[in-house]
């Protein structure tokens, strides 16, 4: 039985960055990237047309926040899974992430052996968190 691909949202405001994560996923014909946005607004009319099942979200955005776009997701895209990918180790940056209803947080550091098994565990509909990150857990 064959599986439908799941695709995926890129969100950074860096477009190499944005084609090196198009690049890891590449290697797995079950993540597909749909699209990407260099900005938060860009990202909420993205998600709004695209209705991608993830959306891979950095924090640092040139207009509205991660945290905040997370937020806004929620309504455009309630079944969409949310995975930040940050520079940003700090506890309680985390734990503001995860309450947003985001399932993981992955540091940009880490991307290369994190990334396909943080989707895995999303899409399993557990948490992923980076190496490394000490949090006390929001939930």
């Amino acid at each position: 039985m064959e599986t439908q691909s799941k695709r995926i949202l890129v969100v950074d405001d860096f477009a190499a960055w944005r084609r090196f994560v198009n690049t890891l996923l590449t290697v797995t014909p079950e993540w597909q990237v749909h699209g990407e946005a260099a900005s938060g607004v860009e990202a909420i009319a993205r998600a709004q047309e695209l209705q991608p099942d993830l959306v891979l979200l950095d924090i640092n955005l040139p207009d509205i926040n991660g945290i905040e776009v997370a937020r806004q997701l929620q309504f455009v895209i309630p079944n969409a899974k949310i995975v930040f990918l940050t520079t940003e180790p700090s506890s309680h940056l985390v734990s503001t992430a995860l309450r947003t209803g985001a399932l993981g947080y992955l540091l940009k550091s880490q991307l290369v052996d994190e990334l396909l098994p943080a989707l895995e565990s999303v899409f399993s509909g557990n948490r992923f968190i980076s190496k490394g990150i000490t949090f006390q857990d929001p939930i």
